[in-house]
Parts: C-alpha cells; sequence; structure tokens
C-alpha cells in the first residue's frame, strides 16, 4: 500500500513537473496578431505564387517537415523560420510592385518582433534546439540553396501561408486577435 502511495506521489510530482516545463515553454511564445500577418499575406499571395515557375518544387520539404517538430523544439523551430524568412527570403525577393513591397515589410517587422522575443528566450536558456530542430532547418535551407536565389525567395514567399499556419497552430493561445 505504501508502494503504491509512493508511485502516485512520484506520478503526480512528474505530472505538476511536466506542466511547470510546458508552461515555461509558453513564456517565450510570442504574442503577435498572426491575423494581421495572414491578411497581409492573403492580399499578395496570388501575385506572389504566380510568379513561382517551379510548381512541383517545394522549399519547406512537405509539411511533414514542421508537423514532425517535438513541442520541445517549437521554440528553436519557430526562431529558426523566422530568422530564415527574415535573413534570406525577404532580402532576397526583389519586388517592383509597391503595393506588394509594403505588405512584405509589414510581414517581415513583425517576423522581427517575434524573432527578438525568441531571442531572449534562447538567451534565457529557455529555447531548446535538439537535433530534430536542426535537421528540419538544415532540410528547409537545403532545399532553399538548390534553386536559384530569386526563385527560392519566390517560392518561400509563396510557402509563407504554411508557415503562419504551423505558428498559429503551435502558439495557440498566445496570439491576440
Amino acid at each position: 500500500m505504501k508502494a503504491q502511495h509512493v508511485s502516485l506521489c512520484l506520478l503526480g510530482t512528474m505530472l505538476f513537473l511536466g506542466s511547470v516545463h510546458a508552461r515555461g515553454l509558453r513564456r517565450c511564445l510570442v504574442s503577435m496578431d498572426m491575423h494581421h500577418i495572414e491578411e497581409s499575406f492573403q492580399e499578395i499571395k496570388r501575385a506572389i505564387q504566380a510568379k513561382d515557375t517551379f510548381q512541383n518544387v517545394t522549399i519547406l520539404a512537405t509539411s511533414e517537415t514542421l508537423h514532425s517538430i517535438k513541442p520541445l523544439d517549437v521554440c528553436c523551430v519557430t526562431k529558426s523560420l523566422l530568422e530564415f524568412y527574415v535573413n534570406r527570403v525577404f532580402k532576397d525577393h526583389q519586388e517592383v510592385n509597391p503595393q506588394i513591397l509594403r505588405k512584405i515589410s509589414s510581414i517581415a517587422n513583425s517576423f522581427l518582433y517575434m524573432q527578438k522575443a525568441l531571442q531572449q528566450c534562447q538567451e534565457q536558456r529557455l529555447c531548446h534546439c535538439g537535433q530534430e530542430a536542426t535537421n528540419a532547418t538544415r532540410i528547409i535551407h537545403d532545399n532553399y540553396d538548390q534553386l536559384d536565389v530569386r526563385s527560392a525567395a519566390i517560392k518561400s514567399l509563396g510557402e509563407l501561408d504554411l508557415v503562419l499556419a504551423w505558428i498559429g497552430q503551435n502558439h495557440q493561445g498566445t496570439s491576440t486577435a
């Protein structure tokens, strides 16, 4: 009887610590108006995707690359995706249409804001980067590098809805509507 009580206490303690750890990860999630970002993207999506000449290629290597990410690695992958878009995609894309350029700039600014918040979490060692997170990020970069810079930037912008959906799904309860 005493062994069962100890086992139950141990199990309860483990569950409690697991929930505290999960809440600790939640602190690293960024409060952002994802609906506004998604709206901005939807307004330019058709124009961006019309420029995509590689319809049978994907940068995000199927949605499985992102959907197989463990909850512990979500912060790291989110930070890496934001970094990828800010440092490569948005910089590599050359847009002549001022309306599209404004929307892309707005999205880029939102990504910078989220990136800063996640950087703080990583500095506090609250943003775990496991091997799966590293592999997923490497696959995305490798796919990007297989295309010429202009085509890769267009392709990645065209797939932005997948990234936004993934961020929204994995950061539920932290974005403001």
